[in-house]
């Protein structure tokens, strides 16, 4: 071993023996690395004979005489207890040593030499690895010296792998899809035998265990691999690395595997050009690395040039064609390895002639060129994504929808390596944490269907990876996996979860069998955990052989929700000593994930649950699914049904099922309890708040809306005949101007509703989301222009010689009117449409179970009930004066006065819309939905009676427009609505003073 300072060597001496050898030739000043390599003299007796002693020498020379000083003869004396000397008659080097700049030293071995395995167990291999064999260099720190071996006997020194064993392979190169066999004959006992595969290009070898795709084999005289259903993906070099003898050993075969017409990338498969607009073009076709050399050639060949251009893990063959084609041609990509039938790769290039019916020319994300009809186009995908997008061109000659597979390239990745994982590639209990962990921070990249589907696959491979290689979680990996599962059930319903159970039916039901699965693999020394975030609760618990009493799980939710365990349930897990280990995980906003499928006896009728409870038992290293649990989802507002999960129904879709589930009634508790006797995902089903759909309110709600539009219009009407005859006076202005904003907004709305039904419904459709927003924005905007006037009145109540600017209360009427309810219709759109939350299933409307209603229900209700008090206040002011000492006619006025400002400013104020809670408590009697609908829906009709036809000044004007008779003149108003008050009671209160000293305003007056 030669360093380039003064050096420990490793000398090898051939020593002629006078008689009987001393016991070990040895340095006093060997470390201890060189102690356990040192080798003791042949012990035969024989004068004459000649033996191998290997021993430390400490040789100070200077850096280019050390190998003329080794190579004479030199005589070294030993010292033994007898006097005979010995004579040192051959040396040879065994290590050769490297001393880099951080202080460590590399040694590695020469021919004929090799570490054994205590050396190898202690130091670490050398980085890069020299010639990748095992031990084969090593780094050894400044103070430690030690030396290769010399191999046992009959091992060439030329050939290192040829012993103890050989590893026999049929063919090296294998057909697609075959059974591949590798067989290690051994000629000696081993031990630690591993499989490992490089792949070309990879200098990181990779563990072979037993997978899908992997089995392993070993009896006394042979070990044997297997791999099902080869690919270029099981291609590389295979290594049997073992040991023997006290040494490692490591054996290796070059497996090819040719490619086949899949393996090989096309861009475009298909194309379709026209030679007006785009007279060049280019093809591609792209290969993996692979260890069989392949050539591409292009046919034909005629104004085109081929190029080759390498990229990580792949090789693209290029043909870029400059002059464009007269007619229809079919271009070949055929890929040539020596010894292999040529695979031959076509693309069918399209000429658009003229009078061809075609799509144009679109630019988006991606450039869609102009594309013949009955064809696909197919661009390449926006940078940083890989994958295909392609878009269809109608036999119309318009674009279909456009199909994208483009992934975010290392969440493909992640998604490759647990599928090879799982096949049987890769050490999984290092390899599984890793992905966790880099998938909780790729979870927010996502930005495509394609993308969720990576995710979701590669926990579900992660999943049946623990299961089948019987591995356990530390509690940083269950961490990773709880806040991937946070952020996944916080997407976009309508963006990614639609489109990839589209593709996927089974992927929510997928997802939430693989995370049941990770979440109870936890390390036992790691118990008791607990995790909380938004939408999962994670409580673990390990007991004892002897727990004492029933198991307990409460968690934080709305209506807390508690599980229990019977001992009873648990003791018969526990013999022999076993510890027990519960989990009990809480998952919300599942209604988006899950599909709405119930089995047999449950109907359909069903509101599906956003809250699951997942709990497992794990005892011996085994999953049990059998126990009596009983749990408390909190109160309930309709019939509840107690189901589980079962991912076998509906074809491995999954569906909820109450068999072996049922509810425990208590007449003293409003809670909803269940009982199962198995142990899965539950939840609590209820029926739905909604009343089922009505022919009959169906058919109410359209005529009432197509009435309330056509009053609506006649009041228009009136108005554009009446307008300058009825705001003589500022008041008036305000007020007509106010119930003018009403009726348009209303008629607006009401318009969008009718119509919306008629659009395509669905979160994709831009149409349908218009139209929700836009019915969302002008009724919050009726509602909020009839505050303006309750507003108007209250002020007229109670400030009574106070003057309004006309100016700046029409500013704030128009703020109030129309900027308070964009603002709350804005914020619903960009707080709940990304989370998916917005439009409702199958509707152009709010999503009726998320947040996005309350900012319908909250503002009306709020709005409601002003104008309640406002109301409240006209009737107490008109009350007042004829309650007063005084003949009952005048009471009788009074009171009819009251009835018709009844009349008048409910259905202005929109008070009728109340009656909406009596349909939100009301589950069992259908009475107060036609109420509710009736009354609503013809609204506008309401409007046009009691806010315009019965308003005095109206009733007055519109003769003039058609005759020329002059009407009466004598209106008394209170406030801004006018009721009627009798002549002789106007001296009995000083408020009918005032108000026959106010302009003549009317606005509501009646007879």
């Amino acid at each position: 071993m030669v360093c380039s300072a003064a050096s420990v060597v490793l000398l090898v001496m051939t020593l002629p023996l006078v008689r009987s050898p001393v016991a070990q030739a040895s340095q006093p000043a060997q470390s201890q690395a060189g102690g356990e390599l040192g080798q003791q003299l042949d012990q035969k007796s024989g004068e004459g004979e000649s033996v191998l002693a290997s021993v430390f020498v400490q040789l100070d020379l200077p850096n280019q005489t050390w190998p003329l000083a080794l190579s004479r003869t030199l005589t070294h004396p030993l010292a033994s207890a007898s006097s005979f000397p010995r004579t040192l008659t051959g040396l040879s080097l065994t290590t050769e040593c490297n001393l880099h700049s951080c202080g460590q030293t590399y040694c590695a071995c020469l021919s004929g030499y090799q570490w054994n395995t205590s050396v190898c167990s202690r130091h670490p291999p050398c980085e890069p690895a020299h010639s990748h064999r095992p031990c084969g260099c090593l780094v050894l720190g400044p103070a430690e010296a030690g030396s290769c071996q010399l191999l046992p006997p009959g091992v060439p020194a030329f050939c290192l792998p040829a012993v103890p064993g050989r590893l026999s392979l049929t063919s090296s190169v294998q057909t697609p899809g075959a059974p591949l066999n590798l067989t290690l004959v051994k000629s000696r006992e081993t031990t630690n035998l591993n499989w490992v595969l490089r792949h070309a290009g990879s200098p990181t070898p990779i563990l072979l265990q037993p997978g899908t795709h992997v089995s392993l084999a070993s009896s006394p005289g042979q070990a044997v691999l297997s791999i099902l259903n080869v690919s270029h993906r099981w291609a590389g070099e295979y290594m049997c690395c073992f040991e023997a003898q006290g040494f490692r050993w490591e054996l290796s075969q070059v497996v090819k595997v040719p490619l086949q017409a899949t393996d090989v990338a096309r861009l475009p498969d298909q194309l379709s050009i026209s030679c007006a607009t785009c007279p060049g073009f280019q093809l591609t076709c792209c290969i993996p690395s692979t260890h069989l050399a392949y050539t591409a050639s292009w046919s034909p060949r005629e104004g085109s040039k081929a190029s080759l251009v390498n990229k990580p893990g792949s090789r693209c063959f290029v043909l870029a064609v400059h002059n464009c084609p007269a007619a229809d041609t079919t271009y070949t990509c055929e890929l040539q390895s020596p010894g292999l039938t040529p695979l031959r790769v076509p693309i069918s290039v399209t000429v658009i002639q003229d009078g061809d019916t075609a799509c144009p020319e679109v630019s988006s994300a991606v450039a869609w060129n102009v594309t013949k009809a009955g064809h696909v186009a197919q661009p390449p995908c926006p940078v940083n994504r890989t994958g295909t997008v392609k878009r269809t061109c109608g036999l119309d000659g318009t674009w279909e929808p456009v199909h994208s597979s483009c992934s975010d390239p290392e969440l493909l990745a992640l998604h490759h390596r647990a599928r090879l994982l799982r096949a049987g590639q890769g050490w999984p209990a290092g390899e599984v944490p890793q992905i966790l962990a880099q998938l909780s921070e790729h979870v927010m990249a996502m930005s495509s269907p394609s993308d969720l589907l990576a995710l979701l696959g590669t926990i579900s491979f992660l999943a049946k990876v623990v299961v089948d290689a019987r591995i356990q979680l530390t509690r940083r990996a269950l961490e990773a996996l709880l806040k991937t599962t946070d952020k996944v059930l916080d997407m976009d319903t309508g963006s990614l979860w639609a489109p990839a159970q589209a593709q996927k039916p089974s992927a929510g039901s997928d997802f939430l069998l693989a995370v049941e699965t990770l979440a109870r693999s936890l390390c036992p020394q790691d118990h008791p955990f607990s995790f909380s975030l938004h939408n999962v609760q994670l409580q673990t618990q390990l007991l004892g052989p002897a727990f004492p009493a029933d198991y307990r799980a409460s968690f934080s939710t709305q209506a807390p929700l508690q599980a229990c365990i019977p001992r009873r349930s648990l003791a018969p897990l526990g013999h022999n000593g076993t510890n027990i280990s519960v989990t009990s995980m809480l998952l919300q906003k599942l209604d988006h994930l899950l599909p709405s499928n119930y089995g047999q006896g449950l109907g359909d009728s069903y509101a599906t649950p956003g809250l699951v409870l997942s709990i497992s038992i794990m005892a011996g290293g085994q999953a049990f699914n059998q126990g009596e649990v009983i749990m408390d989802f909190g109160d309930t507002a309709s019939t509840p049904h107690c189901v589980f999960w079962d991912h076998d129904l509906f074809q491995g879709k999954g569906g909820w099922s109450d068999e072996g589930c049922q509810v425990q009634t208590a007449h003293t508790s409003p809670t909803t309890r269940c009982i199962c006797r198995h142990l899965t995902a539950f939840s609590s089903l209820m029926s739905r708040n909604t009343l089922p759909e009505n022919p009959t309110l169906e058919l109410l709600s359209r005529v009432g809306l197509g009435a309330s539009i056509l009053a609506l219009l006649v009041c228009l009407g009136v108005y554009r005949l009446v307008w300058r005859a009825v705001v003589q006076n500022q008041v008036a202005y305000l007020r007509h101007m106010a119930l003018l904003s009403v009726v348009l907004c209303l008629l607006a709305a009401d318009t969008c509703f009718l119509g919306a039904p008629l659009l395509p419904p669905g979160r994709q459709s831009p149409l349908c989301l218009a139209a929700a927003f836009l019915c969302h924005f002008l009724y919050l905007a009726t509602f909020f222009w009839m505050l303006a006037q309750a507003l108007m009145l209250a002020h007229q109540l109670l400030f009574v010689f106070s003057q309004l600017s006309k100016c700046r209360v029409l500013s704030l009427m128009v703020v109030l009117g129309y900027m308070c309810p964009m603002g709350f219709a804005g914020a619903a759109l960009g707080l709940y449409l990304p989370q998916g939350q917005y439009l409702g299933e199958g509707a152009c409307w709010l999503n009726g179970k998320g947040g996005a209603r309350y900012t319908v229900v909250g503002p009306v209700l709020a709005i409601v009930g002003v104008n309640g008090l406002v109301l409240a206040m006209a009737v107490l002011k008109l009350l007042r004066p004829s309650l007063s000492e005084g003949p009952q006619v005048e009471k009788r006025h009074a009171l009819l006065g009251v009835t018709k400002a009844l009349l008048i400013l409910t259905p202005i104020f929109g008070l009728t819309w109340g009656l909406g809670l009596a349909t939100l408590l009301e589950e069992v009697s259908i009475v107060p939905h036609y109420i509710f609908t009736v009354l609503n829906t013809t609204q506008g009709v309401f409007i046009l009676l009691f806010g315009c036809l019965t308003d005095k000044k109206i009733r007055e004007a519109l003769p003039k427009c058609f005759c020329r008779t002059q009407p009466s003149n004598s209106t008394i108003s209170l406030a801004t609505y006018e009721t009627y008050i009798p002549e002789h009671s106007k001296g009995r209160s000083e408020d009918a003073r005032w108000e026959t000293s106010l302009p003549g305003s009317s606005v509501s007056g009646t007879e």
